[in-house]
């Protein structure tokens, strides 16, 4: 008997985040960490054989959860039914068949819930593919060959700024040293920062604890949330740049919520901070706006890309010259096939890749992108570093491994995706215990 997709199961898990102020940031005051998960059932197969499920979700922020979970199970419909030699021996005709319901693509196309919800479905598509292979994620990505890298990508809307025969010539150019790279990733670890030490809720006191925390700790590299007073964010800043030392780099995120001579405004009233990059400093969709932005606040870079909805966008911020540094969100984009489209654009344009990870989950996933972009598309790891956020880990079956400031790489089959099932059940909204107050904790 062929092993078949015959089932989708969709959770809407959140969690209380806001009743402590983490994550919270100039536009959102108090988010519930939360993820719009699915699971992808397996049956079938050979006689007494224990079939691998697939694991995948999508992060939101709490309210709209729901609408990105009933996206997912709209999605996933489209899985059941397929054998896993045909999702795992094709993972980009994979992504392509979710992506291809016409009816569901009016509602984007590739953006919006929808799109989220092709995220979660295509995660947990490659979660099964990687358990199947007893490899990581990351390392399943780095065996493949560059034919197969390149087949992974939808080229349609991308052959302007990057074509498959060039993307083919980049990777092939990097395979020689694959091996002594993915050597020394394993030793060393991939570098990391922190942003949790900076979240805008939190007031001096404790923004100063925990910026002597991360330095005892051993971080380089340490992120502020600002944007709402700027009499306050150089208050803060200043807090955390006495503390952090010349050293460090201190970097600032304000979230989207300003406008562009704001943020050039903004970045010119804390300049004297000596700040990395400047995040988010504007709409997420206004390209031409953080070009603007990014000519006037050299030598700061500006980042962004957790809300780039997909690799066209990133296409265009590249194309513009507009970014300085390139954050992939794995939840945001559709899955690890557009993430790897950004990858390649990022490294044919000479932009590192520091990927967003503020956000259950994403410091799992995010990891596999960044080690697989420097083994196999890369090779670097000049001006890279992945965000690191010190919540909710415990929740997952293999959790992100930090030492010092540099994730350690994961080695457990799969995408690190799985969220253990007793959270699930206790996470559930709404009606699970965290939220229907029967855990003597009312939300």
């Amino acid at each position: 008997m062929t092993a078949r997709i015959v089932d989708v199961e969709t959770i809407d898990v959140r969690f209380p985040t806001s009743r402590a102020l983490d994550g919270s940031d100039a536009m959102n005051e108090a988010p519930d960490y939360s993820a719009a998960y699915v699971v992808l059932h397996v049956g079938g197969g050979e006689p007494g054989a224990q079939a691998p499920e697939g694991h995948g979700f999508t992060f939101t922020i709490g309210r709209g959860n729901d609408l990105a979970a009933q996206a997912a199970l709209a999605v996933g419909e489209r899985a059941v039914g397929l054998s896993v030699d045909e999702i795992v021996n094709d993972l980009g005709g994979f992504s392509r068949h979710l992506l291809g319901d016409s009816q569901l693509r009016w509602l984007g196309p590739d953006k919006g819930a929808i799109h989220l919800g092709t995220a979660a479905v295509v995660n947990a598509g490659w979660d099964l593919a990687a358990k199947t292979a007893g490899k990581p994620v990351w390392k399943l990505l780095a065996d493949m060959t560059p034919r197969q890298i390149v087949d992974l990508v939808d080229w349609r809307y991308l052959k302007d700024a990057l074509t498959p025969e060039a993307a083919l010539e980049l990777l092939e150019s990097r395979a020689a040293g694959r091996a002594e790279r993915e050597a020394y990733v394993r030793e060393h670890g991939y570098p990391a920062y922190t942003t949790s030490a900076g979240w805008l809720g939190y007031d001096d006191e404790k923004l100063a604890r925990l910026c002597r925390e991360a330095v005892d700790e051993g971080w380089d590299s340490v992120k502020l949330k600002v944007g709402a007073d700027i009499a306050d964010d150089i208050r803060r800043c200043r807090i955390a740049r006495e503390i952090l030392g010349p050293d460090r780099r201190l970097m600032i995120d304000a979230n989207q919520t300003l406008g562009v001579a704001e943020a050039i405004e903004w970045a010119e009233a804390l300049k004297e901070f000596d700040i990395w990059w400047f995040e988010e400093p504007t709409s997420p969709d206004d390209v031409l706006g953080h070009a603007a932005i990014a000519k006037r606040i050299g030598p700061t870079r500006v980042a962004t890309g957790e809300h780039a909805h997909n690799a066209v966008m990133f296409k265009q911020f590249l194309q513009a010259e507009a970014i300085g540094i390139c954050q992939i969100d794995a939840c945001r984009l559709g899955g690890v096939n557009e993430a790897v489209a950004t990858l390649l654009l990022a490294a044919a344009h000479d932009v590192p890749v520091c990927p967003h990870a503020g956000g259950v989950g994403l410091c799992e996933l995010v990891q596999h992108l960044s080690v697989f972009d420097y083994v196999a598309v890369s090779g670097s790891m000049e001006n890279r570093v992945v965000e690191y956020v010190d919540h909710l880990h415990e929740h997952f079956h293999d959790p992100v491994r930090v030492r010092g400031s540099r994730y350690l790489v994961p080695e457990a089959p799969g995408y690190s995706a799985q969220i253990r099932r007793e959270t699930l059940e206790a996470h559930r909204y709404p009606d699970g215990p965290v939220w229907s107050g029967s855990d003597g904790v009312t939300s």
